[in-house]
């Protein structure tokens, strides 16, 4: 049976999904929703999408939709992801699951009653990088005493991955933060009981903080340092560092290096090696197979509930 799948958002992170697919034997795209008309058509005649439109209401009416990939502003993930689910359709929101913690409990409760795969974009949890020290973990050779990360992007105008113009506003906590809180917590296999934030000066146009700094602590002892800024002008993305009790390991996205800069080679760790690919792999199997995915609604929440605590220290 082919999943038929509708794909909400034609920007930076829809291309990167609908670039993934196209490597997935049993998935198809059958329409693409975007604001912008003639920009989707663009992107619908290059990945042969039949169906287009400006609404995702008209794409959940569709019969032959299985399942939605939201790649929209932030604000509107919760309220879609409930739109899908309600319309009987399976759901992969991109990360943030929400920007409002009340809205993203309200998601995992109506995922619960439906029964439907609900999945959110954590893709830490599937890059081969990160993958490989979750095995290292699993396997009882390596254990986390502190994790150090930086999430540094040029973005003093409101552009996206591509450097275009767009509509909504990004935020370093509900969205860059989200990735490397849930992956801390899910690396460790440990709660986070301790977190605290602070903020710089809020930008006076985009009307958020520009550089941010976490600390974060597990059940288990592990800490974690986060450091996020939309002010560095150098080299872009996210770099971790684990450092554990039996080696150093430096995760560059999908890549992986020793702690002095040697490369690892992790290609054989999943069937690719691009992140997204497994994120939607991982999606279309857990409907196909009916069970909860890695990154499903309510596995992340935790998450979460984290940014709300720690978005009530900034100020």
């Amino acid at each position: 049976m082919t999943i038929k799948v509708a794909l909400a958002g034609a920007g930076a992170f829809g291309i990167k999904h609908l670039d993934g697919i196209q490597n997935i034997d049993g998935v198809e795209v059958v329409s693409l929703i975007s604001r912008d008309l003639e920009k989707t058509k663009e992107v619908a005649d290059k990945y042969g999408i039949q169906h287009i439109t400006t609404r995702l209401e008209d794409s959940l009416a569709l019969k032959e939709v299985d399942a939605v990939i939201l790649c929209t502003p932030t604000q509107m993930h919760a309220a879609q992801s409930k739109a899908c689910l309600e319309a009987g359709k399976h759901v992969q929101v991109e990360i943030p699951l929400c920007d409002i913690l009340a809205e993203g409990e309200e998601v995992v409760a109506l995922q619960k009653q439906t029964g439907l795969v609900a999945m959110c974009g954590h893709t830490r949890r599937f890059n081969p990088s990160h993958q490989y020290v979750n095995q290292k973990i699993t396997a009882g050779e390596f254990n986390i005493q502190q994790m150090d990360v930086q999430t540094y992007f040029f973005r003093r105008t409101n552009t996206n991955a591509l450097g275009q113009p767009r509509s909504w506003t990004d935020h370093l906590l509900w969205h860059h933060a989200a990735h490397t809180v849930d992956l801390f917590a899910y690396q460790c296999n440990s709660p986070i009981v301790q977190a605290n934030a602070i903020q710089g000066p809020i930008h006076p146009v985009l009307g958020i903080a520009m550089d941010m700094s976490i600390q974060l602590k597990a059940a288990n002892g592990a800490i974690c340092t986060l450091s996020l800024s939309f002010n560095n002008d150098g080299p872009l993305g996210t770099f971790f560092r684990y450092i554990g009790d039996t080696a150093t390991y430096l995760a560059r996205y999908d890549d992986l290096f020793t702690g002095k800069d040697e490369k690892i080679d992790v290609s054989q760790v999943a069937v690719s090696m691009n992140g997204i690919e497994l994120q939607d792999r991982e999606f279309f199997a857990a409907i196909r197979e009916g069970r909860e995915p890695n990154a499903s609604v309510a596995q992340v929440l935790p998450c979460y509930r984290v940014l709300h605590e720690l978005e009530r220290q900034l100020v």
